[in-house]
């Protein structure tokens, strides 16, 4: 059995929109965010990874749920994720975290596995938004609770920069996830550029493509700037965390302007040479003006 302490490790591309306990993270918050973390990375593993069928990962992650909520009711657990639950556990009874939004995360990955298996496209933006309510959303609702942040405008101004982060991370990993036949583009938005799916599965420039995706991240990039003041109102190590999470999407948007978007060819990636550069822009909060880099 492992303590809160012992799971924390650092993040990993494989999860790469979960702001996990970093250097600027109080030490008091770093075993329930290691424990959030965990929880929500092997729903990802079960959801994602190896060869299993779609009605095997969906019954893995109802028995996720099951022992999500025997675990939150302080019941024994079916003990195969024990590395996950009982730290878990106890940062629930020790921070009375909110077990609903650990089950969103849930819905969010069981919907990620039917819509791939059945090869479903979110019609509107408004059905990819509310995907980003559960998928994303929860995930700095957790971290301002840690906090003790419960005020409308901040819970509302978190739930924009973190759907805008998920959004900005479609948008850049547009080439990996379809090739996981997972096509995030609604099909209003597709029909409004006049693009087919072979526009987006062709290694070529495709000017409408490129509109598409420019589209996308400047709604990403507005809908950041419309969040971002919590940044600086949260102040101490919470508020410089956030500004680097910020600042770390809109270098992603940057990254992609000057690819004239086409990331369905190739990834925009932030070296770790640019910390520099983060750091920097942080620092010199507020953010400049939309479309600056």
């Amino acid at each position: 059995m492992h303590s809160a302490t012992d799971t924390y490790r650092p993040p990993s591309e494989h999860y790469e929109n979960f702001p996990v306990a970093s250097w600027l993270c109080p030490a008091q918050l770093r075993a329930p965010i290691a424990a959030i973390y965990w929880f929500a990375r092997t729903a990802d593993d079960l959801a994602d990874e190896g060869n299993a069928s779609a009605s095997q990962r969906l019954d893995d992650l109802a028995q996720l749920r099951s022992d999500l909520f025997l675990c939150a009711g302080s019941h024994i657990h079916s003990g195969r994720w024990g590395q996950v639950f009982d730290p878990l556990a106890l940062m629930i009874g020790r921070f009375h975290l909110p077990v609903q939004l650990l089950d969103d995360l849930l819905d969010a990955f069981c919907q990620d596995v039917v819509f791939t298996d059945q090869g479903r496209r979110y019609a509107t933006d408004a059905e990819l938004h509310d995907y980003c309510r559960r998928s994303a959303n929860p995930v700095g609702r957790l971290l301002l609770h840690l906090y003790q942040v419960n005020d409308a405008l901040s819970l509302r101004q978190s739930d924009q920069i973190c759907t805008a982060l998920q959004l900005i991370n479609f948008w850049q990993d547009l080439r990996g996830d379809i090739a996981r036949a997972r096509w995030y583009p609604s099909v209003e938005q597709m029909q409004a550029h006049q693009i087919s799916e072979r526009d987006l599965l062709e290694d070529r420039n495709t000017t409408a493509a490129s509109r598409l995706v420019a589209t996308y991240a400047a709604q990403a990039g507005s809908m950041m700037a419309s969040g971002a003041p919590l940044a600086q109102r949260l102040g101490g190590r919470a508020g410089w965390e956030l500004r680097l999470v910020v600042q770390g999407g809109l270098r992603i948007l940057e990254k992609m302007r000057a690819m004239q978007h086409a990331t369905w060819r190739r990834r925009p990636r932030i070296g770790k040479s640019e910390l520099p550069l983060l750091l920097w822009r942080a620092w010199r909060w507020p953010l400049p003006a939309p479309g600056r880099p």
